[in-house]
């Protein structure tokens, strides 16, 4: 009796994957823009702290 293992891994083509990485990127700075240039004091503030609790430089 012989039998067939699979695995049910899915395939990723070099493009697919390159897509993601450029949409994943957009994503975050679309992110950091609108967080960075909100009007809304509530988010910059929030943005600007986030900033200082990880050391990245901001003025």
């Amino acid at each position: 009796m012989t039998s067939a293992s699979t695995t049910h891994g899915v395939a990723v083509s070099a493009q697919s994957r390159m897509l993601q990485l450029a949409l994943a990127g957009l994503l975050g700075l679309f992110i950091i823009g609108f967080v960075g240039f909100s009007h809304m004091e509530v988010v910059h503030n929030a943005g600007h702290d986030y900033r200082h609790s990880m050391a990245f430089p901001c003025h």
